[in-house]
C-alpha cells in the first residue's frame, strides 16, 4: 500500500498465481480497507494488480476441496463483506485478466477504469460453479440480464472496449489503466469527503436492495457438492473438456 496526497493506491500483489484471490490474500485486501476507512488523510483508494493482472480470479486449489458445509461458514464472506462496505471512494485499475473473484471484486469498486489489455468474465460454470461473491447479479446491474446471462451462463470473457460498451465501466483507456485511476483518485480525494461517502451509500443502497445477493451466495454454495463441481476443476487442472453429468 502506498500513500499519496489524499488517496492511496492498494496493489494485489501475488503474481505467481496472476494475482488470484485465495482466502489470505482477500482477508488483507479487507483489513487494509478497513484501515484506510478510519485513515482521515485517506479520501480514495486506487485498487490495482502487477505484473499485467487485475486478479485472475479465485484460487482454484481452495475451492476444490471446499464442500457446501465449508461454505456456508467461509471466512471469504466476511472478507467480501468488509470490502463491499468501504465507506469511501474504491477506483479499480483493470488491466489484464479480471476473472471470476477478481471480477467481482472489480465490480465492488465504485468507479472501473479499464486499460486497453483488460479482459473481463465470469467463467464459474465452466467449473460446475457460479459466481459466489455477488458478481452475477452485480453484473446484471450494470449491464442487464441479456448480457449477464451470456457472461455467466456461456462462461465468455470480454474486452475492454466491449465492457466499455457496456456500461460495466465508466472509463476505458487506450494503454494502462493505472495513471487514469490515479488521476481520478486524485480528483477524487480534493472533493467533499462526506458528500462523496453519503453519496457511495445511497448508490450502493439503490442498487443492491433491488439485487438477489443471498440467493446467488446459497446456489454456489449447493454447488459445492456436486459431482459437477469436481469434475471442472479436474477438467480445468488437465486442460481437457469436462465431461458434466448434471449431479
Amino acid at each position: 500500500i502506498e500513500h499519496l496526497h489524499g488517496w492511496s493506491r492498494l496493489t494485489i500483489h501475488r503474481p505467481e498465481a496472476k494475482d488470484a484471490l485465495n482466502t489470505a490474500l482477500l482477508g488483507q485486501i479487507a483489513a487494509e480497507l478497513m484501515r484506510l476507512a478510519e485513515n482521515p488523510a485517506c479520501r480514495a483508494v486506487v485498487l490495482t494488480g502487477t505484473e499485467g493482472n487485475f486478479a485472475a480470479g479465485a484460487d482454484i486449489g481452495e475451492i476444490e476441496g471446499k464442500t457446501a458445509a465449508e461454505g456456508a461458514v467461509d471466512p471469504r464472506k466476511a472478507h467480501w463483506a468488509a470490502i463491499r462496505a468501504f465507506p469511501k471512494p474504491l477506483v479499480a485499475a483493470v488491466d489484464g485478466f479480471a476473472l471470476g473473484g477478481g471480477f467481482e471484486l472489480a465490480l465492488m469498486a465504485d468507479c472501473l477504469v479499464l486499460g486497453a489489455t483488460a479482459r473481463l468474465g465470469l467463467p464459474e460454470t465452466n467449473l460446475g460453479l457460479i459466481p459466489g461473491a455477488g458478481g452475477g447479479q452485480r453484473l446484471m446491474a450494470l449491464a442487464g440480464r441479456a448480457r449477464a446471462t451470456r457472461l455467466v451462463l456461456t462462461g465468455e470473457i470480454i474486452d475492454a472496449a466491449t465492457a466499455h460498451d457496456w456500461g460495466i465501466a465508466g472509463w476505458l483507456c487506450d494503454g494502462p489503466a493505472l495513471p487514469q485511476a490515479e488521476a481520478l483518485a486524485a480528483r477524487l480525494a480534493l472533493r467533499a469527503p462526506l458528500a462523496l461517502r453519503v453519496a457511495k451509500a445511497v448508490l450502493v443502497a439503490g442498487e443492491e436492495k433491488a439485487l438477489a445477493l443471498p440467493d446467488e451466495r446459497a446456489g454456489f454454495e449447493r454447488l459445492l457438492d456436486s459431482a459437477d463441481k469436481a469434475e471442472g476443476i479436474a477438467a480445468f487442472r488437465a486442460k481437457r473438456k469436462p465431461q458434466f453429468r448434471g449431479e
